[in-house]
């Protein structure tokens, strides 16, 4: 687990250990199997994993990913970045929503295994199941670190969560979590699950309401509660910035003395939420057909 925090080249070896990331899996799975989600080894074990999905998209060899990636849009060499799943251009992150991916493989070894829809499952029983903090912040941790990028992996991986393995309820339980480092990791994972828009239905209707629930009444009160704030209104503003439906949802849920409370507190401290907070206002407004609503 201390080896799996120093850095590039220690990720790195770590993930071309033969055998080294299908033992981690194994032995969570057993863990999960054996209802013992709450162990000191499966919370190394989740930790670890997290570790080495850091920074995955970027770190990953380029010839690597593209043996699995084959129908990976074309994009002019002007557009390419180091990351290996794809460029970090809007345009491009646009295009790539919409790009076919390979099927999984059925039985994934080793680096493979860190973003297959397996071990996206044991993340989300474990976030469901366990009662150690550290083993649900680094459940969703590896969650979004798999969902940070902007090729098709990310995408794939916020789809399977969404979607496929109706991870929506476990994480909007984590908004609720006693523990500050749980609740943030929540808001940040489905901020970058908000990113994609094929998801802003299913998202704004499952944990909208929760988001603007947890924001708090004025600014916040310590740097971690500032920038789950700030975290959440980014969220809120990915979610209605295109569906006045979405805008509507967040006024019902009271959401406007709360932003506009958090907004004018332009302390040094606070400033990180009370511009996110004054973004999420800014655009809220676009949506005209809503405005007699927002002056009641």
């Amino acid at each position: 687990r201390n080896m799996s925090s120093a850095g590039p080249e220690g990720r790195k070896k770590m993930r071309e250990c033969e055998g080294l990331i299908d033992s981690l899996v194994y032995y969570i799975q057993g863990a999960i199997a054996d209802h013992e989600p709450n162990d000191k080894a499966t919370e190394n074990c989740v930790c670890v994993l997290h570790n080495l999905s850091y920074q995955l998209e970027l770190e990953l060899p380029e010839s690597y990913v593209q043996s699995i990636y084959m129908q990976r849009r074309n994009v002019s060499s002007n557009d390419k970045t180091p990351g290996c799943f794809g460029t970090r251009s809007r345009k491009v992150k646009e295009k790539q929503q919409d790009t076919p991916l390979p099927e999984e493989k059925s039985n994934p070894k080793g680096v493979e295994s860190l973003w297959h829809s397996t071990l996206i499952r044991i993340y989300l029983s474990l976030i469901a199941k366990s009662t150690r903090n550290y083993t649900q912040e680094a459940s969703l941790g590896a969650l979004q670190n798999l969902t940070a990028g902007s090729g098709p992996m990310p995408f794939a991986v916020a789809r399977t969560v969404v979607q496929k393995a109706n991870g929506l309820p476990s994480i909007r339980a984590m908004l609720h979590a006693s523990h500050p480092a749980v609740k943030k990791t929540a808001v940040s994972l489905l901020r970058n699950l908000s990113r994609n828009t094929s998801l802003q239905s299913d998202i704004a209707r499952e944990v909208l309401p929760d988001l603007v629930s947890v924001l708090p009444e004025s600014a916040p009160g310590s740097e971690l509660a500032c920038e789950t704030a700030a975290s959440i209104c980014y969220t809120l503003f990915n979610l209605t910035q295109g569906s006045s439906q979405h805008a509507r949802l967040l006024l019902s849920a009271h959401g406007l003395p709360k932003l506009i409370a958090i907004s004018i507190n332009d302390s040094n401290m606070f400033s990180k939420a009370s511009r996110a907070a004054s973004v999420l206002l800014y655009s809220l407004w676009s949506h005209t057909d809503l405005h007699s609503a927002y002056k009641k």
